[in-house]
């Protein structure tokens, strides 16, 4: 039986799209083999791979300035390699600190750069954004990098920073198709597949091709942007059953009417679960009204002790992957775009059911 799955990743697929993957799984196209077994090299998979690219470029409205990178090693290798990509030893470099996710990547940027940390949420316990008028920004900086919806804390900013003159660069693991974005406002966009693109394993890097060739004599191979845009992604073995089936959530997005249709979605199953949070006078969420993401919801009962049996009983009701993350507790629900409407519709009845009971 098929569940609601509110994992944050890996998270729920279309299920549409994983019949699809099903029913060519052993015979791709043709072949008597699966996609899985097919050289990456091959014009079958090329063409595959193609596709998707083509496909993720007219969601995005991707410029054509911009280089799509299908790679490996998670969102978490990117924290070093954009630093390692984009400035020389020494340089310095603005960071803005939400949560759990900015401070990753903020460590790791300090194995190579001077990191000045442009605006720290740590005034609202990371439960808000700081506003950009108090940012304090180092005007010899390399790019501007922030986290726009922090996964773990369900902080989402409610606005896109100004990076002025220098590349903006934007961790989008969550948010990433969620809804309609302006690409042409940054210089690199990166994500980790496992929200709302596809398996783990995969990730998607989108730059701006005037930022190519900035690497570090010292670069390995196989983290240079130039060198993975000039072998179309293919400098080694990529993840090829994670671009295959990526390509088939291109696809499913494209039927199901786009980024504009996904955020009006997205928006409903949100203001839906908020709406029932704020007046349950049984459950809390922390962040503030106006930084809270659509895709993670974190929510507190008003007895603690009582959360274990909720996501347990939840859990027999099938709805699967309530628990908070492990840095934080209490519970969380995450709303990417293959969870739908039904799915929270159920998860509020059963949250009035569990505080009727309980409360």
């Amino acid at each position: 039986m098929r569940v609601y799955n509110f994992s944050a990743g890996p998270a729920m697929l279309p299920l549409a799209v994983l019949e699809e993957a099903r029913a060519e799984l052993t015979d791709w196209q043709g072949s008597g083999m699966s996609v899985m077994e097919v050289s990456h090299r091959g014009a079958a998979f090329v063409a595959c791979a193609r596709a998707a690219e083509a496909d993720l470029r007219e969601l995005l409205a991707v410029p054509a300035n911009y280089r799509v990178l299908f790679l490996q090693g998670g969102a978490t290798l990117q924290f070093a390699a954009i630093p390692l990509n984009l400035t020389a030893p020494g340089a310095r470099v603005d960071y803005v600190n939400t949560g759990a996710w900015s401070k990753k990547a903020i460590a790791e940027a300090r194995r190579y750069c001077t990191v000045n940390v442009a605006a720290d949420a740590a005034d609202s316990d990371y439960f808000g954004v700081p506003p950009e008028a108090g940012w304090r920004r180092d005007p010899a900086a390399a790019y501007l990098h922030y986290t726009p919806n922090e996964t773990i804390g369900g902080v989402e900013f409610p606005f896109v920073p100004d990076a002025g003159d220098v590349p903006l660069i934007a961790d989008m693991s969550s948010t990433l198709l969620s809804r309609p974005i302006e690409v042409g406002r940054f210089g690199l966009i990166y994500a980790g597949a496992q929200k709302n693109i596809g398996p783990s394993g995969l990730t998607v890097v989108i730059v701006r091709e005037d930022l190519l060739g900035r690497a570090r004599a010292d670069l390995p191979p196989v983290l240079s942007y130039q060198g993975q845009a000039a072998e179309g992604s293919m400098l080694n073995t990529p993840p090829t059953f994670g671009w295959y089936l990526a390509g088939l959530v291109f696809r499913w997005l494209k039927r199901e009417g786009g980024l504009a249709a996904m955020a009006a979605r997205n928006r409903a199953k949100a203001e839906l679960l908020y709406g029932y949070i704020d007046g349950s006078g049984f459950y809390s969420n922390p962040v503030q009204p106006a930084a809270r993401s659509w895709m993670n919801v974190p929510f507190r009962l008003a007895r603690p002790e009582l959360e274990k049996a909720f996501a347990a009983e939840a859990a027999r009701e099938g709805l699967a992957n309530l628990e908070g993350h492990r840095s934080v507790g209490g519970m969380r629900a995450s709303l990417y775009n293959a969870m739908p409407l039904a799915g929270v519709e159920a998860l509020v009845g059963f949250m009035r059911e569990f505080a009727r009971r309980h409360g």
